[in-house]
């Protein structure tokens, strides 16, 4: 499984959420990881016994995260120095109501935006996924991976990739 996220490069969307219990995982449509609003609306149609999550990775570079229960949509950011390259990452600033980097030398930096807290209740804190966020060396698919197996289905989520991507 860990072969599915190392090096890919490979754009892909995924929804995970729990039925009866258990995490279950599946790939998204590929138009969705360009399409925030669009991947919203997927994630309302999935069927968790406590809403869903979407996860997207976009090159390896930056993920976007997204939790639905009910009405509320929260949104992490893993990078805002994305909003100056990829569309996905400035439809989220948008939403959030976050400022893109001003210039060449904001880009320097990498930061975080959007709702830290996003998985507090399943057991993964701000600290912890901050920790997570501040790994400078980690690609995007290894953080998603290491939230995942945190939060108990990175055997699904490897699983849905591998029947997809691999």
């Amino acid at each position: 499984m860990t072969s599915l996220f190392r090096d890919t490069g490979v754009d892909y969307a995924v929804v995970v959420y729990r039925e009866e219990g258990r995490w279950q995982a599946g790939l998204l449509p590929e138009r969705l990881v360009n399409d925030l609003h669009g991947l919203i609306a997927a994630l309302r149609q999935q069927p968790g016994d406590s809403g869903s999550i979407g996860l997207v990775n976009v090159s390896d570079e930056f993920f976007v995260a997204l939790r639905l229960t009910g009405e509320e949509v929260r949104v992490l950011l893993s990078d805002v120095t994305a909003s100056v390259a990829w569309d996905l990452a400035k439809q989220v600033i948008d939403v959030l109501g976050v400022a893109a980097p001003a210039d060449e030398q904001d880009v320097e930096e990498v930061w975080p935006a959007g709702d830290l807290s996003i998985f507090d209740d399943l057991g993964m804190d701000e600290m912890e996924l901050g920790a997570v966020l501040s790994d400078l060396d980690a690609y995007a698919d290894e953080m998603l991976l290491t939230i995942a197996r945190r939060l108990g289905f990175a055997e699904p989520l490897g699983r849905a990739l591998d029947a997809a991507l691999g």
